[in-house]
């Protein structure tokens, strides 16, 4: 069936577009410009019949009636053509039979497959982000969910196992039961293998069932293992893409463990896939308070011109946990918290902090510039890392246990559960500034924060009320990532009296206080962005190689030497090396004394 695109409007005068599938599923666009202006009702229909050797049968459809196909008149011009098939008309309802649609009707399906979905990903994050999207209005109008995994399972098990992890928002309506209800009525299951064809096929004919016959768009979410990730793509690009829609793939961290498996996982899927496909996430592009950092450096005046070398004397990236593996600890071990966080996460948000102003808000532009700045980023040195690993600690009468204590993780692991390093961008904005990374499991608390700290002020009149620690006189921006989400800035203040006392305070901008509105999780806006086929927050293959290429040399030395971390008690606030690897750049971590805010 032919498809087509029209402008809405009171007046037509230039062109119809009309693309017609034919061999090997190649589309061939005919546009006609020269017909005379007329006036067409807004609700007007409007027809363009194609074929792959012929334009010739435009026709209007107005007011309730359609043009129906002539055939052509010797020597007829195209405007004589355009009149004579305008004398013939049948009625609206007569043409939408022998046609089988109205371009008034969406006409398109998405065709959701969490594959998957028996696993922990997929039943709390994936499918209670799927329908708090539903809840919202903000799938489309034909869509279908269906789990794909090798557990044996049917319909109605899936929908009691997802209808667990379903809540509603805080601003709830009164239809939230309802809304369930509907949305688990569009869950489906299929089991099958990650590497069988044949059961793909399967799934593509129950697709095809739920289609029925309209444009089929089809996004497979891979929750699965890294090491299943060709097989799974494979099938499904084979034997259950989408034949007259599209088709695109969310792939899951972690994307290899260096540079060559990372290479190569792309290679392998650029075998089935093309890049535009191909959607990496990292859920933690998808945050609030990281999707605001390009708002408020480019659409503030007072920050743009801050962002520099000139005023900041230092960044950091804090990401820390307030638990141990509990039991993923076989998975954790083979990556370790450099790998888990330090090279996607955090690295991530440095290139979206760090960037130039981008030509646009297009994907692409975005995604360029981040390039750019890791491309001009130096290769993490060995001295400018410290790792740890948490051991067993008694507080309160409790034992918390030690990483090794996991049984999934061997006795002898030299895994560092905790990172810190300092990175620099060798480009004109950024030269001299260091970059330090925090990240560790079993900490004192959870965070993720970006804090940046600007340069003492030159011949500051106020030294002597600070003392001799000017940093408690420093300046600091604070974007909380989580929880909590918060901005706030650190000033210099007089507290009120008599005397000149100062005093630190913070121009605080908190989320819960400012916005009744619950945020949206991570995955809500991401998955929303790759059914639109948005992908300014989803990773491009030369950034990945860019990033990977930071980090793969540092960590062959890391496991090549064996280098042992340095231990900290669970629940503590990490190794004693990470103090002195930010005081050689003469920067004090500013977690450490935590603030009202904080």
């Amino acid at each position: 069936m032919s498809t087509f695109s029209s402008m809405h409007s009171p007046s037509y005068s230039h062109s119809f577009i009309c693309s017609s599938s034919i061999n090997e599923k190649k589309n061939q666009r005919f546009v006609f410009s020269s017909f005379p202006r007329f006036s067409v009702p807004a609700n007007a229909k409007v027809f363009l019949q194609c074929q792959a050797n012929s334009h010739q049968n435009a026709v209007l459809m107005q007011d309730g009636a359609v043009a129906t196909k002539v055939s052509p008149v010797e020597k007829e011009t195209p405007i004589e053509k355009l009149k004579s098939e305008l004398l013939s008309v049948t009625s609206s309802n007569e043409w939408d039979e022998k046609a089988g649609f109205d371009i008034n009707e969406n006409e398109s399906t998405v065709s959701i497959t969490v594959v998957g979905a028996s696993g922990d990903l997929a039943k709390k994050k994936i499918f209670p982000a799927l329908f708090a999207l539903y809840y919202e209005g903000c799938l489309p109008k034909h869509f279908t969910v269906y789990g794909y995994a090798r557990s044996k399972m049917t319909d109605a098990e899936l929908r009691n196992m997802v209808s667990k992890t379903l809540t509603c928002r805080i601003d709830k309506r009164e239809n939230c039961g309802e809304k369930m209800e509907e949305f688990l009525k569009r869950c489906f299951y299929h089991s099958g293998q990650y590497d069988s064809e044949e059961n793909f096929a399967q799934l593509d004919k129950k697709l095809k069932e739920h289609e029925g016959g309209k444009v089929s768009n089809r996004l497979f979410y891979l929750s699965i293992p890294p090491n299943i990730f060709i097989d799974a793509v494979k099938c499904a690009s084979s034997s259950a893409s989408s034949g007259n829609g599209w088709t695109r793939v969310i792939v899951e961290k972690p994307f290899g463990r260096d540079s060559d498996s990372s290479a190569a996982l792309t290679k392998a899927l650029k075998q089935y896939l093309t890049e535009d496909q191909i959607f990496r996430i990292d859920h933690y592009l998808g945050k609030e308070l990281v999707e605001n950092l390009s708002v408020l450096r480019f659409s503030n005046l007072i920050f743009e011109p801050l962002w520099s070398r000139q005023y900041i004397r230092n960044v950091q990236l804090i990401f820390s946990e307030d638990f141990g593996t509990e039991g993923r600890g076989g998975y954790f071990d083979h990556y370790g918290i450099i790998r888990d966080i330090m090279q996607n996460h955090l690295l991530q948000i440095l290139a979206l902090f760090a960037m130039e102003t981008p030509v646009s808000l297009d994907a692409e532009d975005i995604r360029n510039e981040k390039v750019k700045v890791l491309r001009s980023m130096r290769p993490l040195q060995l001295e400018d890392v410290v790792i740890g690993q948490y051991k067993s600690h008694s507080k309160g009468g409790v034992t918390y246990p030690a990483y090794t204590d996991d049984k999934t993780v061997p006795k002898d692991s030299l895994t560092p559960t905790f990172a810190a390093a300092a990175l620099f961008i060798d480009n004109a904005r950024w030269d001299g500034v260091p970059f330090l990374m925090k990240a560790g499991k079993a900490l004192h608390n959870k965070r993720a924060e970006i804090r940046v700290q600007f340069r003492h002020v030159p011949g500051n009149l106020y030294n002597r009320n600070f003392g001799t620690d000017l940093d408690q006189a420093t300046n600091e921006l604070v974007i909380r990532v989580q929880p909590d989400e918060a901005i706030y800035l650190k000033i210099n203040n007089k507290v009120p009296g008599l005397g000149m006392r100062l005093d630190c305070s913070n121009l605080n901008l908190h989320y819960a206080a400012r916005y009744s509105k619950e945020i949206p999780d991570a995955y809500e806006r991401l998955l929303l962005d790759a059914i639109e086929g948005e992908r300014r927050l989803f990773i491009r293959s030369d950034e990945l190689d860019a990033a990977w290429s930071l980090f793969t040399p540092v960590l062959a030395e890391l496991e090549e030497q064996k280098i042992m971390p340095e231990y900290y008690p669970y629940g503590s606030r990490g190794p004693v090396g990470a103090h002195y690897l930010a005081a050689r750049y003469n920067v004090r971590w500013g977690d450490l004394g935590l603030d009202q805010s904080a």
